[in-house]
């Protein structure tokens, strides 16, 4: 009967110890990130009474919401992401709460831990962000024409065409295409102005027969004299026989216009978000973009034997138990960008584990007023002797 008393003692304390569990869970069931846990109940002390062995973690994944935060980041599939602490120890969670601090470095919103990215090499980095607000200005070094000359036009001008010098600064420009036939066939003699009506260089073109640019002198080089040195630019008519480009076709009328093809100032990025690959990508211009660091992923090969801490953080791994890779490659899952992953608790599983445990409890509790009645009983037996 002592034994009893202390078998259902002990069936109290774990069936206790596992309620912690389940209302933590409950608890949770909106927390990005987390993995329920489940506890394991073992036999104790030569077979009699029972006990806690451990807990271990759902290892199935949560829901995915969006944010609309383009740094919010979710695993769609296996992976964890790669925290580093300011010690230079290593973290790893499915909470992808993230935010660039005030040093421009990509960090968990709730830790501050800097975010890891991995590069080709398999070395670890932070993720950077100073490193792309901008991109150096770039000088111009193409303007490509499109539309036709007809011929017997005698001047056709283009206006408004914007270029850039190596240093950033925008310059207008007009070219004015002038008929030279009667000099050269197909001739037309190329003047460049700048927004001042001074001359700052000159070319020509030629046409061929068919009316498409002539080869050899279907892309002129001309050297234009900028404020600040001079700046040689392809001036692009397009490719002999191919009606692509600019054209000298009667019947047509004259409507040649210009596009340029490169140069900007100094540009700040515009949109940044992380693309399926996990890859930073921004958006400086219509025509510029630029890609960043790849997000680092983990996997586990027993990842219901990790633990949580601070409910949000697998920490303490060692590098032989984990394998480091890119989103979208092997056993890694894809970066969804702008969600979040949410708690992987089932509340329908949840209430069934709580039916169960109290349904336990009231039974070990059971056992122990039986035992006690029966000790009772046969203690006012003894004393009645």
């Amino acid at each position: 009967m002592f034994q009893a008393l202390f078998n259902s003692l002990s069936g109290l304390f774990a069936f206790s110890r596992s309620l912690d569990t389940v209302s933590n869970n409950v608890a949770n069931m909106n927390t990005p990130g987390f993995r329920g846990s489940d506890t394991f109940f073992e036999n104790i002390n030569g077979g009699r009474g029972t006990g806690i062995a451990g807990e271990g973690l759902r290892p199935g994944s949560g829901d995915i919401r969006q944010t609309g935060n383009a740094t919010d980041l979710a695993v769609d599939g296996n992976g964890f992401f790669v925290l580093m602490d300011p010690n230079g120890n290593l973290h790893y969670t499915r909470a992808g709460q993230f935010r660039f601090d005030e040093n421009g470095f990509l960090v968990d919103a709730v830790t501050s831990y800097q975010v890891m990215a991995l590069t080709e090499g398999g070395n670890l980095v932070a993720i950077d962000l100073d490193d792309y607000r901008s991109l150096p200005p770039e000088a111009t070094t193409s303007i490509r024409f499109t539309g036709n000359i007809a011929p017997g036009t005698a001047s056709l001008p283009v206006s408004n065409i914007r270029i850039y010098d190596a240093s950033g600064n925008q310059h207008t420009l007009t070219v004015t295409l002038a008929d030279n036939t009667a000099v050269t066939p197909g001739s037309y003699l190329i003047t460049a102005t700048d927004s001042s009506g001074n001359t700052i260089g000159t070319g020509e073109v030629r046409f061929g027969i068919d009316g498409t640019p002539l080869a050899g002198f279907n892309s002129p080089q001309i050297d234009l004299t900028l404020p600040g040195g001079t700046r040689s630019i392809t001036f692009d008519f397009g490719v002999s026989g191919a009606f692509v480009g600019a054209t000298n076709l009667s019947g047509s009328p004259s409507d040649l216009g210009a596009q340029v093809q490169d140069g900007h100032a100094v540009l700040g990025f515009t949109d940044l978000r992380f693309d399926d690959q996990g890859y930073m990508q921004l958006t400086y211009s219509a025509t510029e973009r630029r890609q960043g660091p790849r997000i680092a992923l983990a996997s586990f090969s027993n990842e219901s034997a990790l633990q949580l801490s601070g409910g949000r953080l697998v920490s303490g791994v060692n590098e032989q138990d984990r394998t480091l890779g890119h989103p979208g490659e092997g056993v890694f899952g894809r970066i969804a960008g702008g969600s979040l992953e949410m708690s992987n608790v089932d509340l329908t599983q949840e209430f069934a584990d709580m039916i169960i445990i109290q349904r336990g409890y009231q039974a070990s509790s059971r056992v122990m007023s039986v035992s006690n009645e029966m000790l009772e009983q046969l203690y006012n037996s003894t004393r009645g002797s």
